[in-house]
């Protein structure tokens, strides 16, 4: 990591933040985007600066496909270049929040989760490639698998669900775009702290009953922590040199989770 360049989306809380902070604390230098959470800036900057590490940080619309352009070529031009994108940006649409989806809601699913990243990815890439050793990290979400249904029915919405499963079309496709220069893969997150879990306003608005629900339904029998979405971005980041256009699934058995495997019957011997 030491002077590598990063990129990374919605970096002034919760998931960004720790990834920030651990890619900083490796030596990486940082261009970082954050659009709302205005409460939550001060801490970010008092918590970098902290690291010592060179970064900028940026208030940055990724709706707008010229600001993304804009904030980009800024961060290349200060750093020289770009070795590492981790796209980090979507909007989780809460059944137990929002209700109903409206049309508004809809649109501004799949332009955040779905079209931000793709503007960014667009615009990184040419320096990406330049740098020989690009890598990239889609984060994503199981929702893209099981939809709104079961304990999770009360999380994911369709519209973050149908997006979310773009997103992993999206990583197939750059991961040919990008080689081999770059590497282009995805980390597909089921319940974690500050995100569909602890820390969020949404599972605040869950009964015991139903977070429980969510949790025996996942076979490690709790919800993520930041520290594992960390180590994972580190081992992509790090340790897997021959990977590209791959998913991993870090839900903690979320998605397998429900039908337990029964034990084996004793059988007729003689048979």
């Amino acid at each position: 990591m030491k002077n590598k360049v990063a990129i990374l989306l919605g970096a002034v809380k919760g998931l960004g933040k720790g990834i920030g902070l651990a890619l900083a604390k490796k030596g990486a230098r940082l261009a970082m985007t954050y659009h709302d959470w205005e409460d939550s800036l001060p801490a970010m900057q008092a918590d970098f600066a902290e690291t010592g590490t060179p970064h900028i940080i940026e208030k940055v619309d990724l709706l707008d496909g010229k600001a993304v352009l804009g904030f980009v070529d800024r961060a290349a031009a200060h750093f020289g270049g770009i070795d590492i994108l981790v796209n980090n940006i979507e909007r989780g649409g809460w059944p137990a929040v929002h209700g109903p989806y409206t049309n508004r809601q809809w649109d501004l699913e799949m332009a955040t989760t779905l079209k931000a990243k793709r503007w960014v990815f667009d615009a990184a890439l040419p320096y990406l490639k330049r740098s020989g050793d690009g890598c990239v990290v889609n984060i994503s979400s199981i929702a893209g698998i099981v939809g709104r249904s079961g304990p999770a029915g009360l999380v994911f919405n369709e519209g973050y669900a149908a997006a979310n499963r773009g997103v992993s079309l999206l990583t197939e496709t750059w991961a040919k775009l990008g080689a081999p220069e770059v590497r282009v893969n995805e980390i597909m997150l089921g319940f974690f702290e500050t995100r569909h879990a602890e820390g969020t306003r949404g599972w605040g608005l869950l009964s015991d009953r139903q977070k429980q629900d969510i949790v025996d339904h996942t076979l490690l029998c709790r919800t993520g922590r930041i520290k594992d979405v960390v180590a994972t971005v580190m081992f992509v980041l790090n340790d897997a040199p021959f990977m590209t256009g791959s998913v991993i699934r870090l839900d903690g058995g979320y998605v397998l989770g429900g039908d337990r495997v029964p034990p084996m019957p004793e059988g007729q011997k003689d048979v």
